[in-house]
């Protein structure tokens, strides 16, 4: 895990609400990349002025992703934490998602970041979805503990709210936390170990289903060479409660079975590649993830962070 990652919304409820938000957020982009190009662009010689001010990037995130049939799409990071209700389905599917979070590092333990996520789906019986709107999120990061403290590792703590755009029958609320240690085994913090627990909780607004805990525990490590690019591998087991969905039978389509969400014990696997400049800034990223549900499901980002101002 690293840094750049319950009120109703009736704003956004229609199409051309939503679209107005997306148009909203890109004007407000806008300002913010107008008002900010002359701190980007402080000449080199004057690094304490320009080191007054926070890193401010909006952390995009491209991700496609395929959903067996009939399961929920859980996994290790924000963007598939959200389980996928609305899409249900007895057929396979799959999906691209675009994650917009503006992003600022307050200082170097702390960052805090919001945002929306536009996402497009399709299954084996339907084609492409529209591009639309489907949810916002806001969030922290914390490192709570760092190793330079004494002999305990670096403790992190990721903390993500997000809120479906609509307010359909299984509009949700998800609250994701992550506490991941981070030990060290150089100055530099080029190379080492981590553990962690992922934590996701959902409730569906209109209470006509109910979404047990999905806990996810895992041991990995890290590498980062010379040249900055730097490779992180975790494992771990996931653990779903399980879910109810006999409230939906009024709303699901003439002919539609109803799913059995059956809780699981399944692993799950991630891997990071990772572009960093000399301080620490993540340039470029690529993620790979499976996770079994109990069958599995495949996950790859594209992270292509844009700084407007940068350390």
């Amino acid at each position: 895990m690293t840094r750049n990652t319950a009120k109703r919304i009736a704003p956004c409820g229609s199409q051309n609400a939503r679209l107005a938000c997306f148009a909203a957020a890109a004007g407000l982009l806008a300002l913010v990349a107008g008002a900010t190009p002359a701190l980007a662009a402080e000449p080199d010689d004057d690094e304490d002025s320009a080191s007054a001010f926070p890193n401010i990037y909006l952390d995009m995130r491209t991700n496609y992703f395929t959903v067996p049939p009939g399961t929920l799409a859980l996994g290790f990071n924000n963007t598939l934490s959200l389980p996928a209700l609305s899409s249900l389905s007895s057929v396979s599917g799959r999906g691209v998602t675009l994650d917009l979070p503006l992003t600022i590092d307050l200082n170097d333990r702390i960052s805090v970041f919001g945002g929306v996520t536009g996402s497009t789906s399709k299954n084996d019986l339907s084609p492409w979805s529209s591009f639309d709107m489907t949810s916002w999120n806001v969030g922290v990061q914390a490192d709570v503990i760092t190793q330079d403290d004494g002999w305990l590792p670096t403790v992190t703590v990721l903390s993500t709210l997000t809120k479906s755009a609509g307010d359909g029958p299984l509009s949700s609320t998800n609250l994701t936390t992550v506490v991941e240690a981070d030990r060290a085994l150089d100055e530099d913090g080029t190379r080492g170990f981590l553990a962690g627990v992922q934590v996701m909780n959902t409730r569906i607004d209109s209470g006509l289903a109910s979404v047990r805990p999905a806990v996810i525990g895992y041991l990995g490590a890290y590498y980062q060479g010379a040249d900055n690019w730097k490779l992180t591998g975790r494992a771990g087991v996931q653990s779903f409660g399980g879910a109810n969905t006999t409230e939906l039978v009024p709303f699901l389509p003439a002919g539609q079975p109803l799913f059995s969400l059956r809780s699981f014990t399944q692993p799950v696997l991630r891997f990071d590649l990772d572009r960093m400049d000399d301080n620490d800034n993540r340039l470029f990223g690529i993620t790979a993830a499976i996770f079994w549900t109990p069958q599995p499901a495949f996950q790859f980002t594209l992270r292509t962070p844009l700084y407007l101002v940068r350390k």
